[in-house]
């Protein structure tokens, strides 16, 4: 490396000759050479910490290296190193020149602009000083303009205070002047106008015109209304209103007036008036309300022209059904409420053909019957309001009058399409007090009624046992009447306004449903040492029959929709798990789901009662069938004809019986699960205790599937088309009884050489094999006595 120190050296050569500063400058400008060829930033950045050395030389090293032949390349590189030098420097002395220039540009700036801003500051202070002496120069004067501006406010209020009155002066005067010419239509008009007025100046604090405007309007109101009313009754008068009579004789008693076309122009023209008073008449009367305790739905008032037509009704029904007439008896609710329905229906005729055609000119979407009406329930509403405490504690007239209501709501509902979100009775039973004794009286005579279907002699009996096709459940008199009794409570409580109220009468019906199938275990378990009688078998059709129609009420629109209500109500309060709440939100259960599950598995554990029993008699039958000489007993051949064994009559006999009995007793859906489980039963038995617990030889085989395939499976054939299908033990294990020697001996070789291989399985179903596990067939093999001696 001696050639690349003196290399390294070689440019400071020259400046031996030079001073200690030129020949720092110098070296300074080798480091911006050096720094132009390795890169400004490492090379300074290097420099700064005294490496500047062996960066040159890794410079050298990698440029030259221990190659002599690259010591050519030096007079490139000093080329190169010089002409960058010379640039360097050339761009140093231009920024050594131009910056002192924008120092100087800058300090002129800042010096002119700190001058502007004295200047600012000066005229700041003179304007300050300026403007506090002219307010305190016009402070005197804005006092003064004050007091005016307030004075002229107030003088404005007055003003407008002052063109309200005349306003409402005027239109007074109008109708004053209106009245005088007997030009009632322009009268109403400006009244309607005044009553805008009252009801804009609501928010005023102003209470003097407040009240100045009301009496005004109310003045007004009273003298249009009384005239109008007093000639608005005199030509319903005309009409002979109201129509006391039926509506067949209304139309003869209409056409008898001689100017009846006047008759309803005039109708016309007061009606139409009188419902320019609607919006005065709100402002001025307060409807009549019921205490908030009955929940009623807001409605407007009754337009005017109808509460006028219904002020003869109104009279009467006070008079008949108030205070110590005859006709007020709280015993009797179905005089007052018939007598609503029947004045409804007198005046429907009129009503859509008179009246409604006039609402419908006007333009408001009124219905004149629905007004009626409305006006009529109200009567009803606080007729209620007023009986129902003094009958609460009387539960034949408190049921009395319950059940006239319903029938009084059906009807108004169904006949007079009276909807079910305007105020109606139901409201009244939904009150508290009054609903939970409903709720209470409701629960009382339904468990009476329940005594009495269950004690009744024909309790247990169908009322439909002659008809065959309506019988098909097999239904007992007492869960016909304990369903019909659900049903009746459901249509009575359908209507109630609320839902929480429904929920109330849902959890009344499904704690009825479990008190019924308490009863009916009760009975039950008296039944017990006769499962096959007949009133075991009602119990179980009644049990089946209440699961049934409860599964069907589930999926009715009414109880989804209590569903979904319970849902709402258990997901606040919590009441039920996160899986439960999915399970109703998904339909996947209902609500009758508890009381499902109790009735099904009372029916599953009363049919494994029934089961077992005719079991227990089938195996007492068959002990002797179970002792018969498999062994011994002669081949087909040496019979003439095969014959049933007798011991096996009183097995089949038993069976025959059972099922005969059942069928009669039982509905279709129980007796099939009853003889499908007897079958697999029976085949287990068979199967275990009769064909593996016995050795068979020719005769023997035969003899049992003769008695099987024509005895034994042909019982049920009336119940399935194919019943062996049901006993695939026995038949199969018949099968292989009595396949023939050469298929026998075929089979055990396959069996026995290829245990567990597909080879087996298609070589048992070819032979009718598919039940039988390989090891059971191997057995069933084994207990065969014909084989050959020469065999295996």
């Amino acid at each position: 490396m001696l050639l690349a120190a003196e290399i390294g050296k070689a440019p400071a050569a020259p400046c031996c000759s030079e001073s200690g500063n030129e020949r720092k400058d110098v070296e300074e400008k080798n480091d911006i050479n050096i720094a132009a060829l390795f890169g400004n930033e490492q090379v300074s950045e290097d420099t700064d910490n005294g490496d500047l050395t062996s960066y040159v030389s890794a410079f050298i090293e990698k440029e030259v290296g221990n190659d002599l032949k690259s010591l050519k390349k030096l007079d490139k590189l000093i080329e190169q190193m010089t002409e960058n030098k010379m640039q360097l420097e050339e761009q140093v002395l231009t920024i050594s020149s131009e910056i002192p220039k924008r120092i100087q540009s800058a300090l002129k700036n800042a010096e002119e602009s700190k001058q502007f801003l004295n200047q600012f500051l000066e005229q700041e202070t003179h304007l300050f000083s300026s403007i506090n002496s002219h307010l305190l120069t016009a402070q005197p004067w804005m006092e003064d303009l004050g007091a005016m501006i307030n004075q002229i406010e107030e003088i404005e209020r007055h003003l407008a205070y002052l063109k309200w009155i005349s306003q409402i002066e005027e239109l007074s005067d109008n109708i004053q002047q209106y009245l005088m010419t007997n030009n009632v239509p322009e009268a109403a008009s400006t009244l309607v106008s005044m009553a805008e007025l009252d009801i804009k100046l609501q928010e005023s604090s102003c209470a003097h015109l407040l009240a100045f405007t009301r009496a005004t309007v109310k003045f007004w109101h009273k003298i249009l209304k009384d005239k109008l009313t007093s000639d608005f009754e005199e030509v319903l008068a005309q009409l002979h209103w109201p129509f006391i009579t039926p509506p067949q004789s209304q139309t003869v008693g209409l056409s008898r007036p001689a100017g009846a076309p006047e008759i309803y122009s005039n109708l016309e023209t007061l009606f139409c008036q009188l419902l320019k008073l609607q919006t005065s008449d709100e402002l001025l009367t307060e409807p009549k309300q019921l205490p908030e305790k009955y929940c009623l739905p807001a409605s407007p008032s009754v337009i005017l022209p109808i509460q006028i037509m219904l002020t003869p009704l109104q009279k009467r029904f006070r008079y008949h059904f108030r205070g110590n007439r005859q006709t007020n008896v709280i015993s009797k609710p179905e005089w007052y409420l018939a007598q609503v329905l029947m004045w409804i229906g007198n005046h429907t005729q009129f009503l859509d053909e008179k009246i409604q055609p006039i609402l419908d000119k006007v333009g408001p979407s009124v219905n004149a019957r629905l007004e009626f009406t409305r006006g009529l329930m109200m009567l009803v509403l606080e007729k209620l309001a007023a009986d129902i405490p003094c009958l609460l504690y009387d539960d034949n007239l408190f049921c009395h009058l319950v059940d006239e209501v319903l029938l009084f709501e059906r009807e108004l509902h169904s006949l007079y399409g009276y909807p079910s979100t305007f105020a109606n009775c139901m409201h009244i039973l939904s009150e508290d007090t009054c609903f939970q004794r409903w709720l209470t009286v409701e629960r009382k005579f339904a468990l009476q009624k329940m005594d009495s279907m269950l004690s009744s002699e024909a309790a247990w009996i169908s009322q439909y046992k002659d008809i065959t096709d309506v019988d098909e459940m097999k239904v007992p008199d007492c869960a016909e009447t304990f369903m019909t009794l659900l049903l009746v409570i459901t249509d009575r409580y359908k209507n109630l306004p609320t839902a929480s109220r429904k929920l109330q009468f849902l959890e009344l019906q499904k704690d009825l449903v479990d008190d019924f199938r308490i009863r009916l275990t009760q009975v039950m378990k008296e039944e017990t040492r006769a499962s096959l009688g007949f009133r075991y078998c009602a119990i179980l059709n009644a049990v089946n029959y209440i699961s049934t129609v409860l599964a069907d009420w589930a999926d009715n629109v009414f109880f989804l929709q209590l569903q979904q209500a319970a849902l709402e109500v258990f997901a606040e309060n919590n009441t039920l798990s996160k899986l439960q709440l999915g399970q109703l939100a998904s339909m996947e259960s209902s609500v009758f789901d508890d009381m499902i599950n109790l009735l099904e598995r009372l029916k599953h554990d009363m049919l494994t009662r029934q089961v077992d029993h005719v079991f227990r008699e089938v195996k007492d039958a068959a002990k002797l069938y179970k002792k018969e000489r498999w062994l011994s007993l002669p081949s087909q051949s040496e019979q003439a004809v095969m014959s049933l064994s007798s011991s096996a009559c009183p097995l089949l006999l038993t069976v025959r019986d059972r099922l005969l009995q059942l069928e009669e007793q039982l509905c279709f859906s129980l007796f099939t699960v009853f003889w499908q489980v007897l079958v697999e039963k029976l085949d287990v038995y068979i199967y275990q205790e009769i064909v593996l617990a016995n050795h068979f030889n020719e005769g023997g085989a035969a003899q049992l599937q003769f008695d099987m395939s024509r005895n034994l499976f042909p019982l049920f054939s009336r119940y399935c088309k194919r019943p062996e299908n049901y006993f695939k033990h026995v038949k199969e294990a018949c099968i292989v009884l009595n396949l023939n020697i050469g298929s026998a001996l075929l089979l055990k070789d396959v069996l026995q050489s290829a245990s567990g291989q597909p080879p087996a399985t298609e070589a048992l179903n070819e032979v009718g094999i598919y039940k039988l596990a390989q090891q059971d067939v191997e057995i069933l093999l084994n207990l065969r006595t014909n084989w050959p001696n020469t065999g295996k």
